[in-house]
């Protein structure tokens, strides 16, 4: 994510005015009108990818109306699904009102008028409406209604959206068009389930969007030792078969991915100065490790070095630098 937008960065008396300019630029025109103070408070940051766009911000209260006038004169003909993550918000567009609580996501567009009130922070994704492989007639009755974030197919989205937010990855520009994909077929999937039209699906993006429900079920059961294919193949209606096939169109195996990510959960513990006093055969036990021994030999293949020399490296450099620092074998 970069940020393109803090108030704290312009004298007080220009942060509206200087808001308003950024969100032109980088959603759509509209006008603002402060609640209860005279000073604007916020920021804002975006990250493209490709023909998508992800946008994190936070403000104080605010009015905002994008009028016939300025859609006259701007129109990036976008449509946006965002997620409340803060405070209070209320958007009127299409004679429809919605009243969002954190975690609800809701769907609206550049193209039509639009009055909102908002205070506390949300994540959007943005595309061209043309990108959006669902017909018109039938998205347009999700338009400025409050849609559940926190079940299904809405908190795959989601987790997506605030994984991407929250700064702890970087990406690579090759990254950012697949995430673009990944991004527009997860509202794609979200939308279609909405409207209970899967069906109107392409069969591309099915396909992706089961591979990251079934990876995120995983996640969610990395500490289950018994977890077996069949099971995660059962909890999502396909044959063993095909799950297996799903895994190989992506490089990888069942099996090797599972083993990967809990690997990976160990390796962050063991570098967590807060967990520098848990038992290296709990942290392996915790994700799904059943084995000590089994634990060690697989994190010494795929990093060179113990489990217990990795966590020494780890607080050894935090300890020096204040920060947990990368240390050799763990990933960039």
């Amino acid at each position: 994510m970069e940020k393109v937008f803090d108030s704290n960065d312009v004298p007080a008396r220009d942060a509206l005015s200087a808001w308003e300019n950024v969100t032109a630029d980088a959603l759509m025109p509209t006008s603002f009108k402060l609640i209860g103070t005279d000073v604007f408070c916020g920021w804002f940051s975006t990250m493209p990818l490709g023909a998508v766009q992800v946008s994190a911000m936070a403000y104080s209260s605010f009015l905002t109306r994008r009028t016939p006038k300025l859609i006259r004169a701007s129109d990036p003909e976008i449509l946006a699904f965002g997620v409340t993550n803060s405070g209070p918000h209320a958007i009127e567009q299409s004679r429809n009102r919605a009243a969002l609580r954190p975690g609800e996501l809701l769907l609206f567009e550049s193209s039509r008028p639009f009055d909102t009130y908002a205070d506390g922070g949300n994540i959007l994704i943005q595309f061209p409406r043309t990108l959006l492989p669902l017909a018109a007639r039938h998205v347009d009755h999700l338009i400025c209604r409050p849609l559940p974030g926190d079940q299904g197919i809405g908190r795959l989205l989601t987790n997506f959206l605030t994984h991407l937010t929250d700064g702890s990855t970087s990406y690579t520009p090759h990254d950012a068009a697949r995430l673009g994909t990944v991004g527009l077929d997860l509202v794609t999937a979200a939308l279609a389930h909405f409207l209970e039209r899967e069906n109107d699906i392409p069969c591309e993006s099915r396909q992706r969007v089961l591979y990251m429900r079934i990876t995120s079920f995983i996640e969610r059961h990395l500490g289950d030792t018994t977890l077996t294919a069949g099971e995660i193949a059962a909890a999502h209606h396909i044959s063993v078969r095909s799950l297996h096939r799903l895994f190989q169109q992506h490089g990888v195996t069942v099996r090797s991915w599972i083993r990967g990510q809990r690997l990976e959960r160990c390796r962050r513990d063991l570098a967590d100065p807060l967990k520098r006093h848990v038992p290296i055969q709990a942290i392996a036990a915790r994700w799904g490790f059943a084995h000590p021994a089994d634990f060690t030999r697989a994190f010494r293949t795929l990093h060179g070095i113990t489990p217990s020399g990795y966590r020494d490296q780890a607080h050894h450099h935090s300890t020096l630098t204040g920060t947990q620092s990368q240390v050799p074998g763990a990933p960039r």
